[in-house]
């Protein structure tokens, strides 16, 4: 079993799985919704969606002792393709060269009707 990553710095999982697990030296996230973790609320824009599911991660991340620069691969699932252009903009200002590796996939849903979450995988 490996070990498990929970922090109060990101919402809570709202399903029967954790925030992340670690594995050796790597860190798997679960995907991370745009939920502020003190409020509960998400917002309504691609934009601020997006920065709120990188804060999420980038809060687990520290929880297990690795931080943003460490992601070696990120899968970003949209509802909606047309909101590409303004989600990469806000993921480009979390992530520097040498950037991870990503994936991005037009979904045809997600949880709480979400418009977007990520997932990371890190090195540490």
């Amino acid at each position: 079993m490996p070990d498990i990553i929970s922090t109060t710095n990101a919402p809570a999982a709202i399903g029967p799985y954790s925030q992340a697990g670690v594995a050796g030296n790597l860190i798997f996230t679960s995907g991370q919704l745009p939920i502020n973790p003190e409020t509960g609320d998400m917002p309504e824009s691609i934009e601020e969606q997006t920065k709120q599911s990188l804060e999420n991660v980038k809060a687990i991340l520290e929880a297990g002792g690795a931080q943003l620069t460490d992601v070696v691969k990120t899968t970003v699932f949209l509802s909606d393709m047309a909101n590409f252009g303004a989600m990469n903009e806000v993921y480009a200002s979390y992530f520097g060269e040498p950037f991870p590796g990503r994936s991005c996939f037009q979904v045809a849903r997600l949880p709480k009707d979400a418009l977007v979450e990520i997932e990371v995988i890190a090195a540490k």
